[in-house]
């Protein structure tokens, strides 16, 4: 069980494209069409063997244009974790409070995403492949087509007023022990964790940060400062969420 891809929620998808694409070093980009099922579309990109995607509505009514709206502006959006038996975790839920509010299975692939009210401060989903080392949701020949600048995204974070609250929820939705022994909770997934810290701004729980192991360092920092964006240390601002280089 662990954290294969982060979704951002962005308003201009081309202007994130441009600039995470020089920040990543990435520049083959996956475009899935069937996005357009739900009134968005979508770019993906490939960290390693985890992805990093961006979703923007193309019509009015969409979940992720009422997020950009609540929270003024772009952001984080969801958290995917592949699990090993999908159908276990199921029905596990099932004998919780925690509510399932889409779903979709294959011979190949399957997932469930959790009501953020259930589990606040992004769309948490369980995923399914088959072989585990596949994604399907990243298009055929993803391996192609990976950053040169990163390699892996290791960790999550969720802000909120009550981290505990949140972290205990987040615990339950996935069947792990909080870490309660460091600074923040912490959900210890395997190579990866979920981290739960407050809220410092109006934006309510959200998916605030990310944590990337990157394979040059000064260069995404270079970039960033080239880009005008936002940085401080090994951490750059892109798409509303903060990127902390590992």
């Amino acid at each position: 069980m662990r954290i294969r891809q982060i979704a951002l929620v962005a308003r201009e998808i081309e202007h994130v494209k441009t600039t995470l694409s020089s920040l990543l070093g990435a520049e083959q980009i996956f475009v899935d069409p069937k996005m357009v099922i739900f009134g968005c579309e979508n770019i993906i990109f490939t960290i390693g063997d985890t992805f990093l995607e961006v979703v923007s509505p193309i019509k009015d009514g969409t979940t992720a244009g009422r997020l950009l709206d609540r929270r003024g502006g772009d952001g984080g959006y969801m958290v995917i974790v592949q699990v090993n038996d999908l159908k276990s975790e199921k029905n596990r839920l099932n004998d919780t409070d925690i509510r399932i509010i889409w779903e979709t299975e294959s011979e190949r692939a399957a997932a469930i995403h959790l009501h953020p009210k259930d589990v606040p401060g992004a769309i948490a989903s369980l995923d399914w492949m088959a072989p585990p080392g596949a994604w399907y949701w990243a298009g055929e020949g993803w391996d192609k087509r990976r950053a040169r600048y990163a390699q892996s995204i290791t960790a999550a974070e969720i802000q909120s007023d009550d981290p505990d609250e949140v972290a205990k929820l987040w615990g339950i939705a996935f069947n792990r022990p909080i870490d309660y022994s460091k600074k923040v909770p912490r959900l210890p997934l395997d190579s990866s964790e979920v981290r739960f810290v407050k809220s410092e701004d109006n934006k309510g729980p959200s998916l605030s940060a990310i944590d990337i192991e990157v394979i040059d360092k000064n260069v995404i920092l270079d970039e960033a400062e080239r880009l005008g964006l936002r940085h401080k240390g090994n951490c750059v601002t892109a798409c509303g969420i903060n990127l902390n280089l590992i």
